[in-house]
């Protein structure tokens, strides 16, 4: 589910993401915990872990994982040993075709929303490790009680959108796949690393502005994204300068985004040298970008006037290999750049 809308029905997020990596395991790895005469050792090896719902004892090496929400495209990323899944549909289009295959192959223990979370499925499903990835507010749609009674449950959920680095990281830190996590990470910041060397004199003197897909057209509103936004975030990686910031924190995602009326247009994105804005997997905008791309005022900014508006795609990226995507449609939209 994705945060805009869980603001809009919950109010801003309130987890507190913890930044540190290795994840707060605290203690030795190795902590034993015996099931009883003869029993391996090494299979009952626990830690205990930080999660957003406080210290959890864990296994050190989990065998049987059910993951939900930002979790799921972390844990098939990382080779979790995943056993049951929630629906994930707004990542399919960022999936490689193994990550694809093997979504397509688990079976889904939830639906789209906490709401939708089957509970037999769960405990049929038998996991030893439950990683719940969703934000604070839909935790309120889960029996954690019902949870715990299966399995240890670490729920790790998303803040400001920015942060899926951190949480992918904490969650494959759980699963026990952290080096999994790291090559993922390290292939990610080699080529955002060489984007940024290729686009380092176009992009220095430009500021952006950008225009994200949650607007309401009923409202006559857009979504503008500053710096740390879903729209955003991974193109700062490669040197992109968003200026600006909301008029009006309201924590978490709401420190990176506002929705201004579109009669604001103007005021909102004027200084802007340079306007990126989010289009779906095909290349297309959504309606509510495409109310904003229609608008007599859209074509009346510096920067569209300029020729010097870019449609991304992918921008809601989760995880190092799907932002990957992120960075090959970062370049094909800002190549025309280099020409210039």
């Amino acid at each position: 589910m994705h945060h805009v809308h869980l603001r809009r029905a919950a109010g801003a997020l309130v987890l507190t993401l913890a930044m540190t990596a290795g994840c707060g395991s605290t203690g030795s790895a190795g902590q034993q915990a015996s099931t009883g005469a003869g029993a391996d050792q090494s299979a009952a090896a626990t830690r205990v872990f930080a999660a957003d719902n406080g210290e959890v004892t864990i296994p050190a090496d989990p065998k049987r994982v059910v993951a939900t929400g930002y979790a799921v495209p972390s844990l098939i990323e990382a080779d979790a040993a995943l056993v049951g899944i929630s629906s994930w549909r707004r990542g399919l289009p960022m999936m490689s075709d193994e990550d694809r295959a093997t979504y397509d192959r688990l079976e889904k223990i939830a639906g789209e929303t906490a709401a939708e979370t089957n509970y037999e499925a769960i405990a049929k499903a038998k996991p030893d490790l439950i990683v719940i990835g969703v934000p604070a507010p839909a935790m309120a749609d889960l029996d954690m009680d019902r949870l715990k009674s299966i399995a240890p449950v670490v729920a790790i959920g998303p803040t400001v959108p920015s942060a899926w680095r951190e949480l992918s990281q904490r969650q494959s830190d759980a699963a026990g796949r952290s080096v999994n996590f790291g090559e993922a990470k390290a292939a990610y910041e080699k080529k955002a690393g060489e984007l940024a060397a290729k686009y380092k004199d176009a992009l220095s003197s430009l500021k952006f502005g950008h225009v994200g897909a949650y607007g309401e057209i009923a409202g006559g509103t857009f979504q503008r994204e500053f710096a740390g936004s879903w729209g955003t975030n991974i193109a700062t990686d490669i040197g992109v300068s968003y200026y600006g910031e909301v008029k009006k924190k309201g924590g978490n995602a709401a420190d990176v985004t506002e929705y201004p009326s579109i009669e604001e247009l103007n005021e909102s994105l004027g200084e802007a040298d340079a306007i990126t804005y989010t289009v779906q997997a095909d290349g297309k905008p959504n309606e509510a970008v495409q109310y904003v791309l229609d608008s007599k005022l859209w074509k009346s900014l510096p920067a569209v006037k300029a020729g010097k508006a870019f449609p991304i795609r992918y921008t809601e990226a989760a995880t190092y290999a799907s932002a990957m995507k992120t960075l090959d449609a970062i370049d094909q939209a800002l190549a025309p750049l280099l020409a210039q």
